[in-house]
């Protein structure tokens, strides 16, 4: 478990909820008139943050002169994201997560997307039903940015910094709402095509042609995929690859309505 740093106080308190509240569940704590107190374990890590505005700190890369890929799922929350969550714990490897609205509302209590947050993980907003964004009409495509926004910083005290736009369907129209969204448009530079060859061999070996500054293209709601990302992380591993999110890649946050496919050598 990753630990940060925190006020010996605010340890003390993390210590005693995490400790006697099983996962899912609220603690019960009486006041002096025996009257019954919820404690709700996920609002108090939003009260510490609030009180930490740096905490969780952000990990410091230098992408312009180690070898970094950022690897991306999307489509998910899924039923092999936890899975998939395991192993890239398993390794301590971070990526970055678009996430689909609808299937966040499907996940009841937003249980995956929450510890996609709290494992670290970057998390983008992937629209709320996956259309083609630059076919849809303002209205529509307001819709779409902002619903998935909403439930997603409901659930997790979040607001994204990042969006990726279904099959990559986008224009200037596009591009002028995410700047207003304060969104940066994430493509990629390595497309493994697992939702089409359902192979974890295959997957694998796509993604480990990724070059220095990559961005890779994975879907976590393939279980092949995540059947892939044992080997794809040795092969990368191998090359000396570290593996990053997006904005680690580019060592800040991206510009809101640009688009970005991968990190080039000089950095852009």
């Amino acid at each position: 478990m990753r630990v940060w740093a925190l006020p010996l106080a605010l340890v003390a308190l993390v210590s005693c909820v995490t400790q006697s509240v099983p996962r899912r569940q609220q603690a019960r704590v009486h006041t002096a008139a025996a009257r019954p107190v919820v404690i709700d374990p996920v609002m108090l890590a939003k009260r510490l943050r609030a009180m930490q505005p740096g905490w969780p700190r952000s990990r410091k890369f230098d992408c312009a002169r180690l070898k970094c890929v950022a690897l991306t799922f999307d489509d998910g929350p899924g039923e092999h994201t936890w899975r998939l969550l395991d192993l890239l714990r398993q390794r301590d490897v971070r990526a970055t997560f678009f996430v689909i609205g609808q299937m966040v509302a499907a996940d009841k209590g937003g249980r995956i997307v929450r510890r996609i947050v709290g494992d670290g993980h970057e998390i983008g907003n992937h629209s709320w039903s996956h259309p083609p964004l630059a076919e849809l009409s303002h209205e529509a495509l307001q819709k779409e940015l902002k619903h998935t926004e909403d439930i997603v910083r409901r659930l997790t005290g979040v607001r994204m910094r990042v969006m990726r736009p279904p099959y990559g369907s986008t224009d200037d129209e596009v591009a002028a709402e995410t700047r207003r969204e304060g969104l940066a448009q994430i493509l990629w530079s390595v497309d493994t095509l697992d939702w089409r060859d359902r192979v974890a061999t295959t997957v694998a070996r796509r993604a480990g042609e990724a070059k220095p500054g990559s961005i890779v293209l994975l879907h976590d709601i393939h279980r092949t995929t995540v059947e892939a990302v044992p080997a794809l992380l040795d092969t990368l591993g191998r090359k000396g690859y570290t593996f990053v999110t997006v904005s680690e890649l580019y060592g800040r946050t991206p510009a809101p309505g640009r688009t970005y496919t991968e990190r080039a050598p000089t950095g852009r």
